[in-house]
C-alpha cells in the first residue's frame, strides 16, 4: 500500500538546501551584495586617507628639490585639510539627499584627477592646488562612504559600522605612509609613482561604486543642502560637546606628526636614513589602528578618558628625544600618541553614532570631521609659522604643552554626564524604585 493509504505521510523528493523557503536565493544574493558593498565602502575610506598621508614621506624631497621652508610644508599640508573642511560644510549632507552612490562616484573621479595633478606638480604652488582639489574630493567622499557603512550595518553585528568608520581612516593613513616610504626607497621617480598608483585605484573604485545598490532614499533639497551648515541632531549634540576637547587634543597631535614629524626626526637625528623620517607618522597611525581594534568592546567613555590620559606621556617622551634620548624616545612617543588617537577617536565616534537615524548620519559625520580637521590643520599652520621665528625645538615644546593641557582637561567634561546621571538617580529614588518595580513585574 502507498504511504497515504496506510496513514503514513507521503515522502517527497528531497529539496536542495535553501529551496524550502521562497525567495531564499534572492535573500542570500542581497546579503552578499550588501557585504561586498560594505567592503568596498570601507576600502574607499582606507584609500582616501592613504592618499592624504602619502605626501608625508615626500615632504623632505620637496624641501630639498624646491627649497621649501617648514611654513611652506605646513601650508601645503593645511591646504588639503581646509579644503576638506569646506567640502564637509557644503557637501557633508549631500548624500543624505542625493544618495550615496552618485556623490561617491563623482568624488572618487575628482580624487583620481587630484592624484594626476600631484604627480605633475613642479613647485609649491601647483602642489597646493593639487592638495586643494584632493581635500574637496576627500571631504565629499568621506561623509558619504561613512554614512553608507552605517546604512549597511548588519542587524546581527551591531557596532561594526562605527568600528569600521574609526579603524579604516587610521589604517589608511598608516598604509599611505608605509607605501610612500617604500616607494621613496625602491621605486624610480617616487613623487610620480605613488600618485599614479593611487589615481588608478580611485578610478577603479569609482567604477565599482557605480554598480553598487543605492542605500539611501533620494529626497528633495539637494541644492539647499549645499549651503554651509553643520547639521548635528540633538541626540548627538551633547556628545559632540563633551568629547570635543579630547578630539581636538589628539587630532592636533596627529597634525603635528603628519606635517612636522619628518623635520623633528631630522632635528633629533640628522644622520638618520630618509625612511626614518616618514615612518614616525606610520608608527602613530599604525598604533592607532591596532588600538581601535583592541578596544572595540570596551566602554567608549572609558576608552576616551584613557586616551586623553595617554597624551601627557606621549608628549613627554617626544620632547625627551630633543634632550638626549634620541630617536627611540621620539618613536615611542609617536606610538603612545597613536594609542591615544585610536582610543579617543574610537570612543568618541561610538558615542556619537549610536543614537543616529539614517537621515542624520552623513551630516553628523561631517560635523565630527570638521572639528577633527580644524584641530589638525590650524595648529599645524601656527606651528609652521612659529618654527620660522623660534625654531622647531621651541615650537615642539609649546605644542606639546598645549595639547597635553587640552587632553588633561577633557576627562572632566567626559565624566560630567556620568556624574549627572548618578545625581539624577539619587535625587529621585521613587522614580528609580518605580522603574525597578515595572521591570520586575514584566
Amino acid at each position: 500500500m502507498s504511504g497515504t493509504l496506510s496513514g503514513t505521510p507521503a515522502r517527497h523528493p528531497r529539496r536542495p538546501p535553501g529551496s524550502g523557503r521562497p525567495g531564499a536565493p534572492a535573500h542570500r544574493s542581497r546579503a552578499r551584495n550588501r557585504a561586498a558593498s560594505f567592503v568596498l565602502d570601507a576600502s574607499v575610506l582606507v584609500a582616501l586617507l592613504a592618499a592624504s598621508s602619502a605626501p608625508t614621506p615626500l615632504y623632505p624631497l620637496y624641501q630639498d628639490r624646491w627649497g621649501l621652508s617648514a611654513l611652506d610644508v605646513t601650508v601645503v599640508f593645511s591646504a588639503y585639510a581646509l579644503a576638506l573642511l569646506s567640502a564637509l560644510l557644503t557637501t557633508g549632507a549631500l548624500s543624505d539627499r542625493l544618495g550615496r552612490r552618485p556623490v561617491l562616484t563623482g568624488a572618487l573621479l575628482a580624487q583620481a584627477a587630484a592624484m594626476v595633478l600631484l604627480a605633475s606638480a613642479d613647485g609649491a604652488g601647483s602642489l597646493t592646488v593639487a592638495r586643494l582639489l584632493q581635500g574637496v574630493a576627500t571631504g565629499a567622499a568621506t561623509s558619504a562612504a561613512g554614512a553608507a557603512l552605517l546604512d549597511l550595518e548588519h542587524p546581527g553585528r551591531p557596532g561594526r559600522a562605527a568600528l569600521t568608520n574609526t579603524i579604516a581612516p587610521v589604517a589608511g593613513m598608516a598604509a599611505g605612509v608605509l607605501a610612500s616610504t617604500l616607494l621613496v626607497r625602491f621605486a624610480p621617480a617616487p613623487t610620480v609613482t605613488v600618485y599614479a598608483l593611487m589615481a588608478a585605484l580611485f578610478a577603479a573604485q569609482a567604477i565599482a561604486v557605480a554598480f553598487t545598490t543605492e542605500t539611501a532614499r533620494r529626497r528633495a533639497g539637494a541644492l539647499r543642502s549645499l549651503r554651509p551648515q553643520l547639521g548635528v541632531p540633538p541626540a548627538a549634540r551633547r556628545t559632540l560637546l563633551t568629547t570635543g576637547t579630547a578630539v581636538v587634543a589628539v587630532w592636533a597631535l596627529g597634525g603635528f606628526y603628519s606635517s612636522l614629524g619628518p623635520a623633528l626626526v631630522r632635528l633629533v637625528a640628522p644622520d638618520a636614513p630618509q625612511a626614518a623620517r616618514g615612518m614616525v607618522f606610520f608608527t602613530l597611525s599604525a598604533t592607532a589602528a591596532l588600538t581601535v581594534w583592541a578596544l572595540r568592546r570596551i566602554d567608549p567613555r572609558t576608552t576616551t578618558i584613557g586616551g586623553c590620559l595617554s597624551v601627557v606621556p606621549a608628549t613627554a617622551l617626544t620632547l625627551s628625544g630633543l634632550h638626549g634620548a634620541g630617536l627611540p624616545a621620539v618613536y615611542t612617543g609617536a606610538a603612545v600618541a597613536g594609542a591615544a588617537f585610536g582610543a579617543v577617536s574610537q570612543g568618541a565616534l561610538r558615542m556619537l553614532l549610536g543614537p543616529l537615524r539614517e537621515q542624520d548620519r552623513a551630516g553628523t559625520l561631517a560635523a565630527y570631521y570638521v572639528l577633527s580637521y580644524l584641530a589638525m590643520s590650524l595648529p599645524a599652520i601656527a606651528a609652521g609659522a612659529a618654527t620660522q621665528h623660534y625654531g622647531l625645538g621651541a615650537t615642539s615644546h609649546a605644542y606639546a604643552v598645549i595639547t597635553a593641557l587640552l587632553a588633561a582637561a577633557a576627562p572632566a567634561a567626559l565624566a560630567a554626564p556620568r556624574r549627572r546621571t548618578a545625581t539624577d538617580h539619587l535625587a529621585s529614588p521613587s522614580t528609580s524604585l518605580s522603574a525597578e518595580a515595572q521591570r520586575n513585574s514584566s
